[in-house]
């Protein structure tokens, strides 16, 4: 889009000067009149150009945007720091506002502006006056939304496409709305089952840590004092805590590494695909991430049929939205299969990721043309099946974790109170 510069005089009567984006030099004088400044010149630029010198200090941005106040300098910092991430939450009040406003015939721009004042988060406030910035030079919402591809995926985004060629943004909202509700409360349930046993296993470490560090070295120095023989299993217990103090900065650095290293490997395109794959295949834990990704691709394709977006671009969304690679690379040769004309039946055949039951209603669904109600059926049914794998998981989970502790209580019992019994057991004969 071209880049304008322009000079002109605000409602104070001050000089201001900068660059903006504006689809014509009309458009461009219409962006500043509409936000009470008055253009004096206005020229199209390659580059985005400096304020003039003799620009007495308006305060204003080289890029004006709608909405936007005079702030000192502790007031952004204060912005910065209470700042956060912008969460599902907001975006699921997002999409409900704007549901509600653009039913109602709202403007766009107007919605916008009032949804400014709503909004705590001070970087989504921001978010949203870059937004209006961009209907206001001439972008439609998908486009503008898009200037921002961490906060909208790509669904969200074909989404309110589709509601703006068809006329139909509120119905885009809503859907956008209660696909995202759904989402929430899948991660929800998915943290709820994995809260108690990553509690006791920190807890677990934390314990190991402070006995291997503090307390065994203790007992070995009681142990040398006394001379006394001591077991295999007390000496391998001082060996590891010998081991551990000696070299923990070494160990601590190596599991930081290690970290790191399976993070960045992982956010590879290779490594993705691969853990993607694998994690699938975890004891307990693989069928909850194999139809978690299913309910999303069920549902995020049901969502893009009934909006009617065409099947290829939507099968391009949908992998997109199915948060794991490795699936998304198989609805990527369903797309493929579709494209050369076959069926999405034998598509869905040849990915080897669907069970029967699955499958038949997907052909039942494709010869009756309710492909995209009995997909949001399949989505219902992988979403009870992952309700139902969670709470079995929290009840094979408690088992293992008692396991573990008793294993742990037996190993220092073994390690460290046997020498001890031996010790008193001499003494008293």
């Amino acid at each position: 889009m071209p880049h304008y510069q322009y000079k002109a005089r605000n409602t104070l009567g001050t000089l201001v000067s900068g660059v903006l984006e504006a689809t014509t030099l009309d458009a461009a004088a219409s962006d500043l009149i509409g936000q009470g400044i008055t253009p004096i010149d206005i020229r199209q630029t390659t580059r985005t150009a400096k304020p003039d010198k003799t620009t007495k200090a308006s305060s204003r941005s080289p890029r004006p945007r709608a909405g936007t106040k005079q702030q000192s300098g502790f007031q952004q910092l204060n912005d910065v720091l209470s700042g956060k991430k912008i969460d599902v939450n907001e975006l699921i009040i997002f999409a409900r506002q704007m549901r509600s406003l653009t039913k109602a015939g709202m403007p766009l721009d107007r919605a916008l502006t009032g949804l400014q004042a709503s909004v705590k988060n001070p970087r989504f406030r921001e978010l949203l006056q870059d937004v209006q910035h961009s209907l206001e030079s001439g972008q439609n919402l998908a486009t503008a939304l898009g200037h921002h591809p961490k906060v909208f995926s790509p669904l969200f985004l074909s989404m309110v496409d589709v509601g703006e060629n068809t006329g139909r943004l509120d119905l885009a909202f809503e859907q956008i709305g209660r696909y995202l509700e759904l989402e929430k409360n899948t991660r929800k349930q998915v943290k709820s089952a994995t809260r108690y046993p990553s509690f006791v296993l920190i807890t677990i470490a934390v314990a190991l840590g402070v006995i291997t560090y503090f307390v065994i070295p203790a007992f070995a120095d009681t142990f040398a004092r006394l001379g006394a023989e001591l077991p295999f299993e007390t000496r391998l217990l001082i060996g590891i805590s010998d081991f551990v103090v000696q070299w923990w900065q070494f160990m601590l650095g190596a599991a930081v590494a290690l970290y790191f290293g399976f993070k960045t490997w992982g956010k590879s395109r290779r490594g993705g695909l691969i853990w993607d794959n694998k994690k699938m295949s975890l004891p307990l834990v693989g069928p909850v991430f194999k139809r978690v990704a299913l309910a999303r691709f069920a549902r995020t394709f049901s969502m893009v049929m009934k909006a009617g977006v065409p099947i290829v671009h939507g099968m391009g969304v949908v992998a997109g939205a199915v948060g794991n690679r490795y699936i998304a690379r198989r609805v990527l040769k369903m797309r493929e299969a579709i494209s050369r004309g076959e069926s999405l039946y034998n598509a869905a055949l040849a990915t080897n990721m669907f069970s029967p039951l699955v499958l038949q209603m997907i052909s039942v669904g494709e010869e009756s043309g309710t492909i995209d109600q009995l997909l949001e059926e399949v989505a219902d049914f992988y979403d009870a099946e992952v309700e139902y794998d969670l709470k079995r998981l929290s009840e094979a989970i408690e088992p293992i974790l008692i396991m573990v502790i008793a294993g742990m209580v037996l190993i220092l019992a073994l390690g460290v109170f046997l020498p001890i019994w031996d010790l008193s057991s001499a003494a008293s004969r």
